[in-house]
C-alpha cells in the first residue's frame, strides 16, 4: 500500500491545525488509516485530535533517550486515539522543537524527520499522512517536505487577510523553486478558512493560478467544537465540505496547479495602488541629531527663496497671462468660471494659461 503524503501549510493562527485536524477526522470517518504529523515547535497540532492531550514530542523524547543512551521506539512517539463512532483510529505525532530562545525550530524539524525515517514512517501501513506545517517562516527546516519531496502534495490554508495570503504565496514560490531543482511536491490548491465572503483570497488565487479547493465559512459552532477539543466536522454543513474535499483527494480528482506565485509588486498591487517611488533614505546626521536645526532652517530658507523667485517671475508675465494664471493657479477657479468672469472663450483662457506656464518655466529655470 502506498501512503499519500500531504503537507498543509499556513500562517500561524489562521486555523491551519483546525483544518488539518478536521481533514484527519474526515479520512478516519471514511475508513482510512490516517496519521497527523504536527510540524510546529508549539506542538499543538494534535491537541484537539487527542481530546486536549498534549503529546510527548519527538524532540523531547529523543533528548531523554539520548541522555540514557537508549533508542527511540515507535511507541515512544506515535500515539493513537480510538473514537467510538469512527471506523478507524487516528494516529498522531508531534515533532516539537526547542523552548523559546533556546535553539533553532527548523533544525528540530530536520532532526525529527531523521528519527521518523529511521523508524520507517514511509513504510507504515497508512493511507494518508497529513503534515501540519507552520508557513510564515523562511528557515529551511520548515521546507523539509518540499526540499526532500517527503510530501507528494501541498495544500495552502489562508484567510482573506493580506498577511496570510502573503504567507501562502511564499510557500507557493518555495515549492516552485524546489520543483525547478528536482522536487516532486505538487500543489493541489488553496483552502480559505473563516471565509468572510470578501473574495480577497479568491482574487489572489485567480491571479496566481491556484485552485480554490474549499471555502470554510466562519462558524461560532465550529469554534466551540474546536475549543472543547471536538471535531467541527460533526456539524453537517462542515462535514459535507470536508467529505467532498477528502473524496476528491482520495479519488485523485484534483488536478495539481502549475502556479509559480506572484512576485512582490504583483502581489501588493492586488490590494491597491502602489507607488513606484524609491524610499527616502535617512542620514546618519539626522539619526544622531547632528545639524538638524541647521538642515531644517536651510530647507525652509530654500523654499522661501523659491516662492519669492516664482512671484517675481509671475510679475514679468503679460497682463492677460498674469490675470488668467493667478485666477486658475492661486485662486483655484475652474476654466469655465475664469472664462465667464473675464468675458473670454474657454479656448482663449486655456491658450493664455498654457502660454503663462511655458513662460514661467523659462523664466524660473533659465534666469
Amino acid at each position: 500500500m502506498t501512503t499519500r503524503t500531504i503537507a498543509i501549510y499556513g500562517k500561524g493562527g489562521i486555523g491551519k491545525s483546525f483544518t488539518t485536524t478536521n481533514l484527519s477526522a474526515t479520512f478516519a470517518m471514511m475508513n482510512k488509516r490516517v496519521l497527523q504529523l504536527g510540524c510546529d515547535p508549539k506542538h499543538d497540532s494534535t491537541t484537539s485530535l487527542f481530546g486536549g492531550i498534549s503529546l510527548p514530542t519527538v524532540t523531547d523524547v529523543f533528548a531523554e533517550k539520548n541522555a540514557l543512551n537508549q533508542q527511540v521506539a515507535i511507541s515512544d512517539i506515535v500515539f493513537r486515539r480510538d473514537i467510538a463512532d469512527f471506523p478507524q483510529p487516528i494516529y498522531g505525532i508531534e515533532l516539537g522543537g526547542p523552548q523559546v530562545g533556546r535553539g533553532c525550530g527548523g533544525r528540530g524539524i530536520i532532526s525529527g524527520f531523521d528519527v521518523l525515517e529511521k523508524l520507517g514512517i514511509f513504510k507504515w501501513q497508512l493511507d494518508i499522512i497529513l503534515m501540519d506545517f507552520l508557513g510564515d517562516v523562511v528557515c529551511g527546516g520548515f521546507a523539509t517536505p518540499l526540499a526532500r519531496s517527503l510530501s507528494e502534495e501541498v495544500i495552502l490554508v489562508t484567510n482573506n487577510d493580506r498577511q496570510s495570503i502573503f504567507t501562502a504565496n511564499n510557500i507557493c514560490q518555495a515549492n516552485n523553486y524546489f520543483r525547478t531543482i528536482g522536487g516532486k511536491s505538487r500543489l493541489l490548491g488553496l483552502i480559505i478558512n473563516r471565509d468572510d465572503g470578501s473574495g480577497i483570497a479568491e482574487k489572489y488565487a485567480e491571479a496566481a493560478g491556484i485552485t480554490v479547493l474549499m471555502k470554510v465559512p466562519y462558524s461560532a459552532d465550529a469554534r466551540d467544537k474546536d475549543d472543547s477539543f471536538d471535531f467541527a466536522v460533526r456539524l453537517p454543513e462542515l462535514q459535507n465540505k470536508f467529505k467532498t474535499l477528502a473524496g476528491d483527494i482520495i479519488e485523485n480528482r484534483i488536478t495539481p496547479c502549475e502556479a509559480v506565485g506572484l512576485d512582490f509588486m504583483g502581489f501588493v498591487r492586488l490590494f491597491g495602488e502602489v507607488s513606484n517611488d524609491a524610499p527616502l533614505a535617512a542620514t546618519a546626521d539626522e539619526l544622531f541629531g547632528r545639524k538638524e536645526s541647521l538642515a531644517v532652517s536651510e530647507k525652509n530658507s530654500s523654499l522661501d527663496s523659491d516662492n519669492l523667485k516664482m512671484l517675481r517671475c509671475i510679475e514679468q508675465l503679460g497682463a492677460e497671462e498674469q490675470e488668467v494664471y493667478r485666477m486658475v493657479e492661486k485662486e483655484k477657479r475652474a476654466i469655465s468660471e475664469v472664462a465667464e468672469l473675464t468675458h473670454r472663450e474657454e479656448s482663449a483662457v486655456r491658450e493664455l494659461l498654457s502660454s503663462a506656464r511655458r513662460e514661467l518655466k523659462k523664466l524660473f529655470f533659465e534666469s
